[in-house]
C-alpha cells in the first residue's frame, strides 16, 4: 500500500508508538490527545521495502519485507478489526509472497512476469506508464484515464478468487495502485499486500475498491471536476449492483473507523467531504445504469401509440368485419348437406 505521507518516523518512534497504541486500542478507546500520533504512525507504515533494478534485461520492480513488517502487520490488522474495517495486511510472508504474485499474473500476465524472489520478496516486472495519484497531484488527469481504470478494475472483479469464495476484490485500490499506461490507453492495477476479509459479501467487497479509489480523489480535485470526474468512472466500471452498493457506502464513518478513513482522504476537511459525497450519492441515483456482471440486456419501456397505425392491403375495416359475421351466421353448418338428397 502507498500512503502519501511526507512523515519519517525511526523503527524505534514506530515500536514505541505502536505498543501505547495497542494497549489503548486494545480498550477499544482512542482518546483525542493520541490521535495525532496514531495517524502518524499509520501513515508511516512500511511493511515493505520497494526497489527498482534491471534483471535479465527487464525492468524489474522487488518488494521485500521489511524485518519488522510482520510486527507492524499484526498491530494494523488489531486495529482494522475493532474499527471493524473489512480489510487485513497479509502478515504471514509465504502467504503475502503466494498473494502478490498470483495477483499479479491474474491481472497482468498477458504481458508482464512476477515471481517470488529470495526467502523475503518478490519481483515483478516494472509496468511502465504513472499512476493516477501522481496524474492528480500534476494537474494530467483526464476523464478518459478514470474511464480506463473503472474498465480495468471491472475487468478484475470478474476473475474468481478460491480464497476470497467469490469474484476477486482488490483490498487497496487506491489511485497510486492504478498505473495508466499511454501507449496503449488501457490502467493496470498493482500491489496486493492487503486483502479484504473472505467472510464479506462480494459486492461489499468491490464497493469497497471503488470507494478506496473515489477517497482519494475527494479532496484533490476542484469541485468543478468532482462529479464530472466520479461519474465518468463510476460508469466506466458499470456495474449497477456494486454501484448500488457503494452508494451505501458513501458516509463519514465516526469511532475508531475515522482514523482510517482520515488517511484515506488524506485529511481532507470533513465539511468538503461531506458535501461532495452528498453530491455523489444524488449523482448516483440519476446514473442509467445496467448491471453488467449479470449480463442483464437493458429493458426500453415501450408506451402506447397516442396514434392509430397506417393500415396496410388487406387490413380489415369495420364494415367488412361486419359483413364478415353476417355471412358466418348464415352459412350452412359443416354437418348439414348443401342439398336435398334425390328420391327415386
Amino acid at each position: 500500500m502507498l500512503l502519501n505521507s511526507k512523515k519519517k518516523i525511526n523503527a524505534a518512534g514506530i515500536f514505541s508508538s505502536v505498543h501505547v497504541i495497542e494497549s489503548t486500542l486494545r480498550n477499544g478507546v482512542l482518546p483525542d490527545g493520541l490521535s495525532n500520533a496514531a495517524t502518524a504512525v499509520v501513515e508511516s507504515l512500511k511493511i515493505n521495502v520497494i526497489s527498482e533494478r534491471t534483471y535479465r534485461g527487464r525492468p524489474m520492480v522487488i518488494k521485500r519485507r521489511n524485518p519488522y513488517g510482520a510486527k507492524m502487520a499484526d498491530m494494523t490488522n488489531l486495529y482494522f478489526r475493532l474499527a471493524k474495517l473489512p480489510i487485513r495486511y497479509l502478515s504471514d510472508l509465504d502467504e503475502w509472497r503466494r498473494w502478490e504474485v498470483g495477483c499479479f499474473l491474474m491481472l497482468n500476465g498477458d504481458r508482464y512476469r512476477a515471481a517470488a524472489a529470495r526467502k523475503n520478496a518478490v519481483r515483478l516486472d516494472k509496468i511502465p506508464g504513472r499512476n493516477l495519484w501522481d496524474h492528480m497531484k500534476q494537474g494530467t488527469l483526464t476523464r478518459h484515464m478514470l474511464q480506463a481504470a473503472g474498465r480495468e478494475i471491472h475487468r478484475a472483479h470478474q476473475f474468481w478468487s478460491d480464497k476470497l469464495s467469490g469474484r476477486w476484490s482488490h483490498g487497496d485500490a487506491s489511485m497510486p495502485n492504478v498505473i495508466f499506461e499511454e501507449g496503449s490507453g488501457r490502467a493496470r492495477l498493482i500491489d496486493f499486500e492487503i486483502r479484504h476479509d473472505e467472510s464479506l459479501p462480494v459486492v461489499t467487497r468491490q464497493a469497497d475498491d471503488l470507494l478506496v479509489f473515489l477517497l482519494d480523489m475527494v479532496g484533490n480535485i476542484s469541485s468543478r471536476h468532482w462529479l464530472p470526474f466520479t461519474t465518468s468512472f463510476l460508469r466506466a466500471y458499470g456495474d449497477a449492483d456494486v454501484i448500488a452498493e457503494l452508494r451505501k457506502q458513501l458516509v463519514i464513518p465516526s469511532g475508531l473507523a475515522l482514523l482510517w478513513w482520515n488517511v484515506r482522504t488524506n485529511f481532507a476537511k470533513s465539511a468538503t467531504v461531506a458535501r461532495r459525497l452528498t453530491s455523489l450519492r444524488k449523482a448516483i441515483g440519476q446514473l442509467d445504469l445496467y448491471p453488467l456482471a449479470s449480463g442483464a440486456r437493458r429493458r426500453q419501456k415501450r408506451r402506447p401509440s397516442k396514434t392509430c397505425q397506417t393500415r396496410s392491403a388487406g387490413t380489415p375495416t369495420a364494415k367488412s368485419r361486419t359483413r364478415a359475421s353476417r355471412e358466418i351466421a348464415k352459412a350452412v353448418p359443416p354437418g348439414m348437406p348443401s342439398r336435398l338428397p334425390m328420391t327415386r
